[in-house]
């Protein structure tokens, strides 16, 4: 009789910053699908979002560290950055090569499986990992479950995460109009966003 392998949830984004939503997400799938650990990989450049005006990638790694620096069950990891990787099928081949013999979880948000076929050779990445996906606030769970069913309900779970309804793009708004945004963002990288003076206004 075979040991089940070790499972290892890993969850992607441009991190500008990171906030309090994404570690939920995280901690209900780490609870839920029995994960061994997080891995929160920061894009080195996403290919949906435009970074050109953003955060460098070295400043957005060091705040996801601090982001999840509290965490045991948590890592944040360079790997995407140092190599230059642009597609999550090619960024999940790397972390299956750092740490092998594990199944591997990739973790999204509804928005990312709606548009899950506009990505990079989505079949590619469903060889490599299952995914697990959080819904958020306001999304048509009808139009979810199709999403689901459309990629197979054997390889993407919905996870019931409490919803969170923050985005990055929102925090930096705030702290561009002179906003708190503590509550929403860990507490170092409040601090952090303070310290370097990251999207203030111009």
């Amino acid at each position: 009789m075979h040991e089940a392998r070790a499972r290892l949830g890993v969850i992607g984004g441009s991190f500008d910053p990171p906030h309090l939503g994404h570690l939920v997400i995280a901690s209900e799938a780490h609870a839920l699908l029995g994960l061994e650990r997080v891995l929160f990989v920061p894009a080195a450049a996403p290919p949906h979002k435009d970074l050109e005006e953003h955060t460098a990638a070295d400043v957005r790694l060091e705040m996801t560290a601090l982001a999840v620096a509290d965490d045991i069950r948590f890592a944040a990891s360079g790997l995407e950055i140092e190599r230059g990787l642009v597609y999550t099928r090619d960024t999940l081949s790397a972390v299956a090569e750092r740490f092998p013999g594990r199944d591997l979880v990739f973790i999204m948000g509804s928005d990312s499986l709606l548009q899950f076929d506009a990505w990079h050779d989505p079949e590619g990445i469903l060889e490599r990992c299952s995914l697990a996906v959080a819904p958020r606030p306001g999304d048509d769970l009808a139009v979810v479950a199709a999403a689901t069913a459309r990629w197979g309900a054997a390889r993407v779970t919905i996870l019931e995460a409490p919803p969170v309804g923050v985005s990055s793009s929102q925090i930096r708004a705030r702290v561009a109009e002179g906003l708190p945004i503590r509550y929403i963002v860990p507490r170092a990288v409040e601090k952090f966003i303070a310290g370097r003076g990251l999207y203030g206004r111009s």
